[in-house]
């Protein structure tokens, strides 16, 4: 005999009752029994096999639409976009772990559509697990007045608070490195067969992070140290929390179009020098939206006039950064893109008061750049390339405060 949870849903949040809360350990999906497809009625049906019964969630966002499932931690191993999805009313399927603990499943909607039914059901015998969804379709403004991201502590993280300010650094003090892996968790970034972005920049993080603690004068600070999904916004308030002096964002990007190889540095502009790098901006921001992220209430113009002042004093130390890091890896035989400085509205870059580079290692897109990001030792050499940028730029910054002064 199958126990059920079963619900009527409207853009609202499924309540777990304590049968399902009580299951333990990691629940895995079965890729070769899960599916979403087209049912009748210009329906849609999604069934996921899991090992084992898991507290789950959802709801809609908006803009673009999205359905978001969380879980309790899910293995995803063996899934596929490709074979999930089989229906066109889905146009993109990420999964992944979203915060450490838990799982997140985001499905990019072709059209407006709402929770007409689901149906968890489990088996005794087996404990084995199939979550049933099914999806109608709604008018564009039926679907906007049910969207919105829930807020249960039991889920989210809590609100912010107030930090308290740090102590002033002294100029002989180690240089505070924050250094920013892309993507990670349910956003894998740019893919390439089994290889993905967010596990090469993750390695390349750490490397980096070791060559630099070993080479003091260096203090070094993850975004994260393991697979999960950070916000662009988190990315900077991490910075701002550990008093960062630089912050690294550590990529390695596709581009279908151009010449998308060798390495490029890129600084914050609202204007973009090249088409590239605004496509580069446009789907960063965009993989955070598509990865179950509410930004219908943020504003991403700058009207203060402290933070426009803060980047009067931060934007020449960018350039000069950025132009350091170029000649270090450049020294150290790169290669380096034609145009290898760069720039372009990336949200991510927008800290004022904090000298912030994207890197882009290289593109995963060009075959040569792909073998040279899977061999160790290219990357050792990248990174001792960006240390000796780090280096100089330390320098010569320590050396222009001092002038400024006098």
């Amino acid at each position: 005999m199958n126990r059920f949870l079963s619900a009527l849903l409207v853009g609202c949040v499924l309540s777990v009752p304590a049968w399902a809360q009580e299951f333990s350990g990691l629940a895995r999906i079965d890729p070769t029994q899960s599916q979403i497809t087209d049912a009748r009625a210009d329906k849609v049906q999604i069934n996921l096999s899991l090992s084992q019964g898991v507290p789950f969630r959802l709801f809609t966002l908006a803009g673009p639409p999205r359905l978001v499932l969380d879980f309790q931690e899910v293995d995803w191993t063996g899934l596929k976009s490709s074979d999930l999805v089989q229906t066109k009313a889905i146009e993109q399927a990420q999964f992944g772990t979203y915060v450490p603990g838990w799982s997140r499943l985001v499905l990019d909607l072709a059209g407006p559509m709402a929770v007409e039914q689901a149906e968890l059901s489990v088996d005794d015998v087996t404990g084995g697990a199939r979550l049933l969804v099914q999806l109608k379709p709604v008018s564009q403004k039926v679907f906007e007045s049910q969207a919105g991201p829930p807020n249960d502590p039991r889920w989210d993280l809590p609100v912010p608070e107030d930090i308290a300010k740090l102590e002033p650094k002294k100029p002989d003090a180690p240089l505070r490195v924050v250094l920013d892996p892309g993507h990670g968790g349910i956003d894998p970034g740019a893919e390439a067969g089994d290889i993905d972005e967010k596990h090469l920049m993750l390695a390349f993080a750490r490397e980096l992070r070791e060559l630099l603690l070993r080479s003091e004068g260096f203090e070094v600070i993850l975004t994260r140290d393991t697979d999960y999904f950070v916000s662009l916004e988190r990315r900077i308030s991490l910075a701002h929390q550990a008093g960062a002096d630089v912050f690294l964002s550590l990529h390695a990007d596709s581009l279908a179009e151009g010449l998308a190889h060798g390495a490029t540095v890129h600084v914050l502009s609202d204007e973009a020098s090249d088409i590239a790098s605004a496509k580069l901006a446009e789907r960063h921001d965009r993989s955070d939206l598509l990865s179950g992220v509410d930004l219908s209430k943020a504003d991403d113009q700058v009207t203060d006039i402290l933070l426009d002042l803060a980047r009067q004093e931060t934007q020449p130390r960018t350039y000069s950064l950025a132009q350091a890091l170029v000649d270090g890896m450049t020294q150290q035989g790169g290669p380096m893109n034609r145009r290898p400085l760069r720039s372009a509205a990336f949200s991510v870059l927008k800290a004022a008061d904090i000298p912030s580079v994207l890197i882009e290692i290289g593109f995963m897109s060009s075959p040569r750049d792909l073998k040279n990001l899977q061999n160790p030792n290219w990357r050792a050499s990248m990174a001792q390339g960006i240390r000796n940028g780090l280096q100089n730029w330390r320098r010569t910054d320590l050396e222009q405060k001092s002038l400024i002064r006098q």
